[in-house]
């Protein structure tokens, strides 16, 4: 019954017979062809020494043999290099770098967070050969954060722009990465800001992006970047170089041109409602397999069956375990977060350093607390489900579900954050026996085989009780003073 449901759902032609890209094998840096040598040096500074096969896919269909003829559509597991992936061969495909700038392009990702870490990827490949990358998130308003993006009328920097006149706008970055919300701030108010000449847009994380709250976006870039021979080009006067077709900029112009797109996510939406809005070119479906959502190939997963009320005491027991290993522990939301580390940091004697992240803390807040857990000053990070999409820390090789995720998709992205880069991780989740079932449903959308149970001894837990039993109580006195800075009041809500 259910692979005649499965069947029955209707499917883009396109997306009915994906290129494996599991197909391609790694690839060193002195065997990719027309690499820039600095872009090969850049990423030897990164240390990379070779690419992944999706970096090797998209690598071939972007500078390649496929010349970008087709826009890409790329469903592969978190951890697999998928941002490189795409900002290697654009960065490439922008070369050389002009004197005279055009935003040319354009990455759209769901959070700031994320945004920020797709900024650092760009900067280390794109400052050294000469290409200027900005960040739109709403981090600043929109009057300074367009300062930083677009010459304005009368900076002093206008005077070394050539035939431009100092009453004309033109762009500071070849490179926008941004969130959704804050890029239709600036098509709607931001003078001088102008997507006319952008040639890529990467829609990363797609998934989320193309969800019903998100859509508005969309429509809006896309008419943004259509312009007639007779448009102004946003204050930009006339020159044989402001036109674009497909990718390079030429002397003289064709009437003609094409945005290329790519969209990316380990959990790629096939929904033909969400997909046909992007209006793309001959797509090409490239996957990993013929399951639709894989987990990353080094992760290990667990089981670990306890009762709901002693959950806290086998989520400290398994932080015993695992030593000092770094470690994200996932809840269902904001609220469960705070007061899950709340609890874990009255634990007297747990010896372990443990902060929250999620999305009631300012942006700041959230910075910090992740470059911290980037360096290894805290071991354990409790975190909603703000943490899911994208991100990547070093070193974590640990992921705990304290509460078991709905959703396969939910699933996937949080296990992600483990066993990246082809290393080895652990993804644990703790249950009930009555989800137990749920559980194991769940795991075959993903995978064959079910995750190994985790036991903990129960003379451990039978120790711990005491130690429980007063960090509840100090947990409850907090509740009962919201005056008091270390215990914020917060509404109940998701992320």
């Amino acid at each position: 019954m259910d692979e005649k449901n499965q069947q029955s759902v209707p499917v883009l032609p396109w997306m009915r017979h994906p290129v494996d890209v599991t197909r391609c094998e790694e690839l060193s840096l002195r065997r990719v062809p027309f690499l820039d040598r600095r872009l090969k040096s850049a990423l030897k500074n990164m240390e990379i020494s070779k690419l992944f096969p999706v970096q090797v896919a998209l690598w071939q269909e972007i500078v390649g043999l496929g010349d970008f003829e087709r826009d890409l559509c790329v469903n592969s597991p978190t951890g697999s290099g998928k941002t490189l992936a795409y900002a290697l061969p654009i960065v490439q495909k922008l070369l050389p770098a002009s004197r005279v700038k055009y935003l040319r392009a354009l990455v759209v990702v769901p959070t700031r967070d994320l945004a920020l870490q797709v900024k650092q990827v760009f900067d280390a490949i794109a400052l050294p050969l000469g290409l200027c990358v900005g960040l739109a998130v709403g981090q600043s308003s929109v009057t300074d954060e367009i300062s930083s993006l677009v010459h304005l009328p009368g900076d002093d920097e206008d005077s070394d722009l050539g035939f431009f006149s100092p009453f004309c706008y033109q762009s500071k970055v070849d490179i926008l990465v941004a969130t959704p919300g804050r890029l239709v701030d600036h098509v709607h108010l931001s003078r001088g800001f102008t997507l006319k000449h952008l040639y890529y847009l990467v829609v990363d994380e797609a998934d989320r992006l193309l969800r019903e709250d998100y859509q508005s976006w969309l429509p809006t870039v896309l008419r943004s970047t259509q312009s007639s021979n007779n448009d102004d080009d946003g204050g930009v006067p006339y020159s044989p170089w402001n036109r674009r077709t497909c990718g390079r900029v030429e002397s003289g112009f064709r009437p003609h041109f094409r945005l290329a797109k790519v969209l990316l996510s380990a959990t790629l939406t096939r929904d033909p409602g969400r997909l046909v809005q992007l209006n793309m070119h001959h797509p090409l479906f490239l996957s990993t397999g013929k399951m639709r959502y894989r987990l990353p190939k080094n992760l290990e997963s667990y089981k670990l069956i306890c009762e709901r009320k002693v959950k806290p005491l086998y989520l400290v027991a398994l932080l015993k375990s695992l030593g000092e290993e770094k470690c994200i522990v996932f809840t269902r939301s904001v609220d469960s977060t705070h007061r899950l580390c709340k609890l874990l940091n009255y634990f007297g004697d747990l010896q372990i350093d443990i902060k929250e992240y999620s999305g009631h803390q300012h942006q700041r807040v959230r910075s910090k607390t992740l470059n911290e857990f980037r360096k290894g000053q805290f071991q354990v990070l409790v975190s909603s489900d703000a943490m899911t999409r994208g991100m990547d820390v070093e070193g974590v090789r640990n992921v705990i579900n304290y509460d078991m995720p709905k959703y396969i998709k939910t699933y996937v992205h949080r296990a992600g954050r483990t066993a990246r880069a082809g290393q080895t991780g652990c993804c644990f989740t703790l249950m009930s026996n009555d989800e137990v079932g749920r559980f194991k449903k769940l795991m075959k959308k993903a995978e064959a085989s079910a995750s190994l149970e985790y036991t903990v001894p129960s003379r451990l837990i039978e120790e711990l009780h005491s130690t429980y039993q007063s960090a509840l109580s100090k947990l409850k006195d907090c509740r009962r003073e919201p005056k008091d800075k270390s215990c914020p009041k917060i509404k109940k809500r998701r992320i």
